[in-house]
């Protein structure tokens, strides 16, 4: 290789703007979901996804629910038989520490928030069909 090869400058950015990465692996034809299905076939499609989201939430929401819970009933059965020493009023102490901190988090992490929720809204009104498809599948999942 010589020093003198040329190369070519590639702007990123309007690379970017005039090939969509969903060109590349879905096609030319691809575009927004109401361009390509049926009302029908995006109210199914969001359902099922839905549905699957809430059955896999309830299940992993019990179990969660039921390690938390057992976790803490395991702990107070120590506690009051002697095994274990709490000191509540140093958990107390810290529990309040954390909560502190939490809130000063919260309070900078607000524009990312504010505008992950405006993204999400967005792309809820372009897909409302498959939106309002998922909602429905997963109340009905979680309701399984």
């Amino acid at each position: 290789d010589s020093e003198d090869d040329s190369y070519e400058v590639l702007d990123l950015t309007e690379y970017a703007r005039r090939h969509h990465w969903w060109n590349r692996v879905f096609g030319r034809n691809s575009g927004p979901i109401v361009e390509k299905y049926s009302v029908a076939t995006q109210i199914v499609m969001g359902g099922v996804t839905g549905w699957c989201a809430g059955f896999l939430f309830q299940k992993v929401g019990k179990l969660a629910a039921t390690a938390v819970g057992g976790g803490f009933l395991l702990l107070q059965i120590a506690s009051h038989s002697g095994y274990v020493q709490v000191d509540w009023k140093r958990v107390e102490k810290d529990v309040n520490k954390a909560k502190k901190q939490l809130k000063k988090r919260a309070n900078k992490a607000a524009p990312e928030i504010n505008t992950l929720i405006e993204e999400s809204t967005e792309f809820i009104k372009q897909n409302i069909v498959v939106s309002s498809g998922f909602v429905g599948g997963f109340l009905l999942g979680l309701a399984s």
